[in-house]
């Protein structure tokens, strides 16, 4: 998904920096949307959930000139019954959705605060996170999700006054190669829950890269603090995503989640 959204700010103009822990992945992608679309995009290796490693990644950014958009993409999710969780689990997801999330929103803000630059962030959380029901086998998921939905909202009631405003998109399922493969690894699985949505289809990256580039745009200027649910009517449907698992899943089912120990 964050690969649709660079290439659609990409061919409306904008300059485009992206960012994870996999340089050679980072420098595929660039080759690829700079060819496709023959704008500028930069990536720089960061590990999000590292501090100081999110700082000189922006910094690095700024001397090129200050950003106006923040998109924050970065997640990490897998199906697992809760009480199997070790701690590493935990910190695993809540590190790269929740504190990942807040590191580089407090990298840019503070320099947008101190240059009274006017910017906008985009936050990607999740429907169960937004009908505030939460969902079960997901849970560190849930957690960190919920977290980024209440940075949004508090951040856009007191970073508005000083025009930077906070909005997130709440996305149902949309198929990408690594979050199917975790979370509906099996066709049975995937026949389950294009059956939630009313529409009786998955969204597309390009759907969301649309929405994305509305929620960031001029046109979206008096919205602030909003979560826009893109999900084809599921949530209306029933709260937490992966709750049917309880009734679906064997036995056999849940030891191909377990995380196998080296």
């Amino acid at each position: 998904m964050g690969k649709a959204i660079a290439r659609r700010y990409l061919g409306l103009g904008a300059s485009v920096y992206i960012c994870g822990r996999r340089e050679e992945v980072l420098q595929a992608t660039c080759r690829e949307l700079a060819a496709a679309t023959g704008g500028s995009i930069q990536g720089f290796p960061c590990d999000v959930r590292d501090v100081a490693a999110v700082e000189q990644c922006i910094g690095r950014i700024w001397s090129d000139g200050p950003l106006d958009i923040l998109v924050n993409n970065a997640a990490g999710n897998f199906l697992a019954r809760t009480e199997e969780l070790s701690p590493g689990a935990w910190q695993a997801v809540i590190g790269i959705v929740l504190l990942g999330t807040i590191n580089m929103t407090m990298a840019c803000g503070r320099r947008w605060l101190a240059e009274t630059k006017r910017a906008s962030v985009l936050n990607i959380v999740t429907t169960y996170s937004s009908s505030g029901a939460g969902s079960g086998y997901v849970v560190p998921s849930a957690v960190s999700k919920a977290g980024v939905q209440a940075l949004t909202r508090s951040l856009a009631v007191e970073w508005g006054p000083r025009g930077i405003r906070m909005n997130a998109i709440a996305p149902g399922p949309i198929p990408t190669e690594g979050a199917f493969s975790r979370l509906l690894p099996t066709e049975e699985l995937e026949k389950l829950a294009v059956k939630r949505v009313p529409l009786r289809r998955f969204g597309t990256p390009e759907e969301m890269a649309n929405l994305a580039v509305f929620l960031v745009s001029d046109g979206a200027a008096y919205i602030n603090g909003e979560v826009v649910t893109m999900d084809g009517g599921e949530w209306l449907q029933g709260a937490g995503e992966f709750n049917y698992l309880g009734q679906t899943m064997t036995e056999a089912g849940w030891e191909r989640f377990k995380p196998h120990k080296k």
